[in-house]
């Protein structure tokens, strides 16, 4: 067994076909923050905003759902197109499966992929296992911030916003 992996796969599968889909996640991946580049770079505005909320087209919002509960919980009554772009965005994760946006779209994943490619190339090993309940808690945490403080505390360290802004503008860059 190789300690490398998917070098089984590669060897049985061929190199195409046991890494088409990672592949085409990166695709995927790069092709979404280049739609968000191309309004300020080129002046085509396929996509305007960032991952939290954006507009698609100039027309279609997308707002992300726990923007929009921190919004209703700091006591700020979300605009009707932010609530339509949440409801687009939980029909989309009804419709395709809720992960998708994680695998196909986060640009959190390039980091993640990144750091246990090269926590595999170098031999670490990991321990950072959490109680299953610690995302119940982080979850009820996000929500009662922005309800004690009136700020969506969040979105100040979301990881997804975070990484979206290093990745198109350079990292430390704001």
């Amino acid at each position: 067994m190789s300690r490398y992996p998917g070098a089984e796969a590669t060897a049985r599968l061929g190199w195409w076909r046991a890494h088409r889909f990672l592949l085409l996640r990166r695709l995927c991946q790069f092709g979404v923050l280049g739609l968000f580049l191309l309004g300020p770079l080129a002046g085509i505005w396929i996509l305007k905003g960032n991952l939290s909320s954006s507009l698609l087209l100039e027309t279609v919002p997308l707002t992300d759902p726990l923007t929009l509960l921190q919004s209703v919980a700091a006591g700020q009554w979300p605009i009707p197109t932010l609530w339509l772009g949440a409801g687009l965005v939980l029909a989309g994760y009804w419709l395709v499966g809720g992960r998708v946006f994680c695998s196909w779209v986060c640009p959190v994943n390039l980091v993640t992929d990144a750091a246990a490619w090269l926590r595999g190339r170098l031999g670490l090993k990991g321990n950072g296992q959490f109680n299953r309940a610690t995302r119940y808690w982080l979850l009820a945490m996000v929500l009662v911030a922005p309800a004690i403080t009136g700020v969506l505390v969040w979105e100040l360290v979301n990881p997804v916003s975070f990484t979206q802004r290093g990745l198109l503008f350079g990292m430390g860059g704001g």
